[in-house]
């Protein structure tokens, strides 16, 4: 007997099946719940970003327009300061508006969008090397020009006090924030995969085994100490001393023992684990707004009357620009520490030195030590202990 064909169920009835789910084209990954806090957290990094671009130029080049409008005024007094005035205007904008077509907008797109155009970009990083270029040099390029003009004009209408520091050097450690944490999600706590080199962490990350060392046993011969090469001789070839002073691998076994001890500690509940709250993102802005201390006071002093409507404004912003430099590099890159010693530290020890001889303690002393002992710290301790005569180690052997 033959069964009967099943009918299709007709829509409203009792057994009739739901409608697929439409799924979301792969092409809009914005519309979907995970993609769419981080299409709003691309978009407010790119926005703040972009507002740190333009808003140092617009009011430093429509502060230096107020200057030259000044200078017109007084060097024809029946004239129009005006036309100068909008003159300058209109070209920062058309500055700021063909910059950021032809310039900011192809970069950003090489970086997110074209991984293989900058393979090394982990090593360095091309937006803030842009950003200095096209928004730092022009700012401290229209200061040094505005000084200038009420030089020869022998006037001292603006030396924009406050100006360089608060805005144009603040818009940079911005934009260096938001590199730096911009890869790492910005709700919830954060995982262990966000420390990464762009953000400094204290956390132990690496732990050392070490090696138990028993107590010496009189008529017994003690255990040699055990290295990661497997070879029970010291470093140099000679037999472990147990007085001896300990090596560096055990100081650094040490150090990582007591750092895992203060974290256990602060694992129990109560009081200390809320003081020992630490998160890699809000270290990251204490990290960044140090790292630019000593150009923020060398640039403030370039903002004094005394040496603004001088011939040093020249060097301080110059040389404050070659700090500027540093934020190309990895906060992490090796050669952060030599760039900042050869960009920083050297030349504004000998321009703190002149400016202290000519104007007094316009600076303070406090960071003119501290150039000069980071210069002699680096070289000695990476060139001078390389030597025999201050390898100390060798003299008791």
């Amino acid at each position: 007997m033959r069964r009967p064909e099943a009918r299709p169920a007709l829509a409203g009835t009792r057994g009739a099946s739901p409608p697929p789910p439409v799924s979301t084209p792969a092409f809009f990954p914005e519309l979907r719940g995970m993609g769419s806090g981080r299409t709003l957290k691309f978009a407010l990094c790119e926005v703040l970003q972009f507002a740190g671009l333009c808003a140092p130029l617009f009011v430093v080049m429509q502060r230096f327009a107020g200057v030259a409008a000044k200078v017109k005024a007084s060097a024809r007094p029946h004239g129009d300061g005006a036309t100068a005035y909008w003159l300058i205007v209109a070209s920062s904008i058309a500055y700021v508006t063909s910059t950021a077509l032809l310039v900011w907008v192809p970069m950003k797109y090489m970086v997110f969008v074209k991984n293989k155009f900058l393979d090394g970009r982990r090593k360095w990083r091309p937006v803030a090397l842009v950003y200095v270029i096209l928004s730092t040099l022009p700012c401290f390029a229209f200061l040094v020009a505005s000084s200038k003009v009420q030089l020869n004009n022998n006037m001292k209408h603006d030396a924009f006090t406050e100006l360089p520091v608060s805005l144009v050097l603040f818009s940079l450690i911005c934009v260096d924030l938001v590199e730096r944490i911009r890869h790492c999600r910005l709700t919830g706590q954060a995982n262990d995969g966000e420390r990464d080199a762009h953000i400094p962490s204290s956390v132990l990350t690496h732990v050392e085994q070490v090696t138990p060392v028993a107590p010496a046993v009189p008529g017994q011969p003690g255990p040699a100490p055990q290295h990661n090469d497997g070879n029970p001789s010291g470093a140099d070839g000679t037999a472990g001393d147990p007085g001896g002073p300990p090596s560096v691998s055990g100081l650094s076994s040490r150090s990582a023992s007591t750092a895992a001890g203060r974290s256990s500690q602060c694992a129990h509940g109560g009081p200390p684990r809320s003081l020992c709250a630490c998160d890699p993102r809000a270290d990251v802005f204490v990290d960044s707004f140090m790292f630019w201390m000593d150009t923020v006071e060398m640039v403030r002093v370039a903002g004094l009357p005394g040496v603004y409507y001088s011939g040093w404004v020249f060097p301080v912003y110059i040389f404050s620009f070659l700090s500027c430099l540093r934020v190309v590099a990895m906060p992490q890159s090796p050669l952060l520490s030599s760039l900042g010693v050869a960009l920083q530290d050297f030349p504004f020890f000998f321009v703190r030195v002149a400016l202290v001889a000519f104007f007094g303690f316009v600076t303070p002393v406090l960071y003119l030590m501290k150039n000069l002992l980071v210069c002699l710290a680096f070289v000695y301790f990476n060139f001078m202990t390389r030597l025999r005569v201050f390898n100390t180690e060798r003299m008791f052997f």
